[in-house]
């Protein structure tokens, strides 16, 4: 009897102890979250503070999510959107007839609305023509003129080359901006100034500043004058005589009927020359055979004819 309630008491001090173990172990643990959620919130607002000023600064219009793109985008130069190319071609083409082929040449430039340039002519030992011309045609029409070119015979050596000076032409734009400026500060220090000395070395300043604009501006009109109008230049040359020296070598019935006709002019011509220079004599001969004739002989005195005795009649009768 008196084991049994020696064991309840026991059963009932281990309950105690447990339920006190697990009260301290949830306090503590509730102590260690709430600790470590406030901690937790204290880290996290410096980085969202350093989050929100890096996304003020980088930020793009339209709440991009790529803020180095947005920022590389905000503080990259602006593109240039006309680019500036200058264009040159080079054609050797062999015709039949160079005059004709040239005439075609500056119309198809003129009708394009270009001009013609340099020209030279030459011969070279064989007989053969050979021009050499310089076209310049617009930009927009360059592919259309240079095909019609190399079609007008048969095509010997082509070359093309495109250069682009779209940055130069940017680079020049910039650079007379800012000695306009230049010029425009000079001239207004010049209004200001007292001193004879002040203004003699600003006069000197502005005559240097102003050649330095002027050759801006000439090669900005080199460069316009480049890129709005393409160069093409044309040779073109005669066809070879090895055809013409092959019809020499077999001649056919109209070569001797043209020879022929060769020969009997040139024998005619011969002729002519030797009747012309016979023609004085024999107008000489006649000239003194006329007077002879008319003034000489009649003066002459004549000579008696003798008669001849006739036969005497009885001349047989005697010797008889």
């Amino acid at each position: 009897m008196r084991t049994p309630r020696s064991v309840r008491p026991a059963h009932a001090l281990a309950g105690v102890l447990l339920a006190a173990a697990l009260a301290v172990g949830g306090c503590s643990a509730g102590a260690d979250s709430a600790g470590s959620g406030g901690d937790d919130k204290a880290a996290a607002a410096p980085a969202e503070g350093a989050a929100a000023d890096a996304h003020g600064k980088q930020g793009a219009p339209g709440g991009s999510a790529d803020g180095s793109a947005g920022g590389a985008e905000a503080t990259a130069p602006p593109k240039a959107t006309v680019s500036h190319i200058i264009r040159t071609a080079s054609l050797t083409v062999r015709v039949e007839d160079v005059p004709k082929a040239l005439d075609e040449a500056r119309a198809t430039t003129e009708n394009a609305g270009g001009y013609v340039g340099n020209e030279t002519t030459r011969r070279d030992e064989e007989g053969r023509e050979h021009t050499r011309v310089v076209l310049r045609v617009p930009v927009d029409r360059y592919a259309e003129v240079l095909a019609d070119l190399e079609g007008a015979g048969r095509l010997v050596e082509r070359r093309a080359k495109a250069e682009d000076v779209t940055d130069q032409v940017v680079d020049v734009e910039s650079r007379i901006k800012s000695q306009r400026a230049s010029v425009a500060r000079v001239r207004e220090l010049m209004d200001r100034a007292t001193k004879l000395s002040d203004v003699v070395t600003l006069e000197g300043e502005l005559s240097t500043r102003q050649a330095n604009l002027e050759s801006l501006l000439a090669q900005q009109a080199s460069l316009k004058d480049r890129t709005s109008l393409a160069t093409i230049t044309l040779s073109l040359s005669g066809t070879s005589a090895e055809k013409t020296q092959k019809d020499d070598d077999d001649p056919g019935f109209v070569d001797a009927l043209a020879g022929g006709w060769d020969v009997f002019l040139t024998l005619l011509r011969w002729l002519t020359v030797v009747l012309g220079a016979v023609l004085p004599f024999a107008a000489v001969a006649a000239l003194l055979v006329l007077v002879w004739l008319k003034a000489v002989r009649p003066l002459l005195p004549r000579r008696p004819r003798t008669a001849t005795p006739p036969p005497a009649a009885g001349g047989r009768g005697d010797e008889d």
